[in-house]
């Protein structure tokens, strides 16, 4: 009998976090102790569902390898490009002859520190036999302005079925593949995954996510992320993840 659908994870990590300033990128900043992107690589890692995660990374990075999840025989490397979708579309490419169309591809940001193993769960979970793919996501809860160049409100936006987009997002490899190489072929710029599978006229789900799967953006960011990492998750979502993975 032919095997199911595999899931693969893709980390774009070749940013260099312009608008968060620093001596290096934001995904090498300490948190608590380890950088920003090994705290998102632990919680992929921690689930057992995913096969194995390909980190795109900078032309001469050397501070990767120093993270202890570098070492996990799950993660390879990639080389990365100048914007995100290069970067997921070089990662795609590194894993062909490998991924099957059929299977599954959760892209994750390596600036998204505190996601929660139960949301890559729930996101496999509803996904994994939907014809599309889908994301992470959170209805808007606040009220939207519409602003002015002069920094004055030139109206306010109704919130009604807007979500925050999230991360991971999770599609097709085939799907994906096909969906980012026409955008580039048409030299159309996209923020995240799910634009790019918009573009070929489908619609992604939308999951909801957590709240606290917050995205590193200023410096100010790394305090709540710390707060939230020292009441989040539990070890015990590794401790179980290394046992099944002793299982199998």
């Amino acid at each position: 009998m032919p095997r199911g659908p595999r899931f693969f994870a893709v980390v774009p990590a070749a940013g260099r976090g312009e608008r968060f300033g620093g001596r290096y990128p934001k995904q090498y900043v300490a948190l608590l102790g380890r950088p920003v992107l090994s705290w998102s690589l632990r919680a992929l890692l921690a689930v057992p569902t995913v096969f194995s995660v390909v980190v795109a990374l900078s032309t001469g990075d050397r501070r990767f390898a120093r993270l202890p999840e570098a070492r996990d025989p799950r993660v390879r490397t990639c080389r990365g490009g100048e914007r995100r979708e290069l970067s997921v579309a070089n990662a795609l490419e590194a894993l062909a002859g490998e991924a099957r169309d059929e299977d599954w591809v959760l892209v994750h940001d390596a600036a998204r520190p505190c996601l929660d193993p139960s949301d890559v769960r729930r996101l496999v979970a509803t996904l994994r036999d939907d014809p599309v793919g889908g994301l992470l996501g959170l209805p808007v809860g606040d009220t939207l302005k519409a602003a002015g160049r002069d920094g004055r409100c030139d109206g306010t936006v109704p919130r009604d079925g807007l979500w925050r987009a999230l991360t991971p997002q999770m599609f097709r490899y085939g799907v994906l593949r096909r969906a980012l190489r026409l955008n580039l072929e048409r030299g159309r710029a996209v923020t995240d995954e799910a634009a790019a599978v918009e573009a070929l006229g489908l619609r992604p789900r939308l999951v909801t996510g957590r709240t606290d799967n917050i995205k590193i953006t200023f410096p100010g960011d790394l305090g709540l992320a710390a707060a939230i990492l020292r009441t989040g998750w539990s070890e015990k979502d590794e401790d179980r993840a290394r046992l099944r993975r002793s299982r199998l």
